[in-house]
């Protein structure tokens, strides 16, 4: 039996575009780039991360949506340390009643909702538990807790993407926060 054989042009840093499984055959094609090949007795597989985003995803290296192109580049090292939250459905910072929020830990149970106001960090973690199928009467605003915070960006292979640390009174890019334990 002969070894299985992997495209010669899945190789890190190479150029690509990728259409999602869902949008083929006519779809967006997605730029990004190869960060990692996997050995051709593992999968047959590439490690693709989209422009613009953090994470990779993966593909077989002749998956019918992946296009590779002529380009082959240093891949470029993601940004790690401490960051200011933005709107971002694709990290888990959503804006509800004008103000970011993010459910974290393993089932995402607690919220950080990203405002120094009381009042309007209560309003939104009413409205997106409720959004999502909690009943608002059992959110307690007593529970509703004030810190200083701080995001940073974790390295490209971690579990998550960022990770948040309080009380962090008076440290660089600290923001203030409201925390709701579930």
């Amino acid at each position: 039996m002969t070894a299985p054989t992997i495209d010669a042009r899945a190789v890190r840093g190479r150029r690509i575009e990728l259409t999602y499984y869902r949008e083929l055959p006519d779809g967006p094609k997605h730029p990004g780039i190869i960060t990692r090949v996997d050995p051709a007795e593992y999968d047959n597989g590439v490690w693709i991360r989209l422009d613009g985003t953090r994470c990779n995803v993966h593909a077989r290296h002749d998956y019918e949506g992946l296009t590779y192109l002529d380009e082959v580049m240093d891949v470029p090292e993601l940004p790690v340390g401490r960051f200011t939250p933005a709107a971002s459905s694709q990290f888990g910072f959503y804006e509800h009643a004008g103000v970011l929020l993010a459910a974290i830990n393993e089932d995402g149970e607690d919220l950080i909702v990203l405002t120094g106001d009381r009042d309007k960090a209560y309003a939104a973690a009413v409205a997106y538990l409720d959004e999502i199928g909690v009943d608002p009467d059992y959110v307690r605003s007593d529970r509703l807790r004030p810190f200083w915070a701080v995001f940073e960006w974790q390295p490209e292979d971690s579990e998550m993407p960022w990770t948040v640390r309080w009380p962090a009174d008076g440290e660089d890019h600290a923001v203030r926060i409201h925390y709701l334990a579930a």
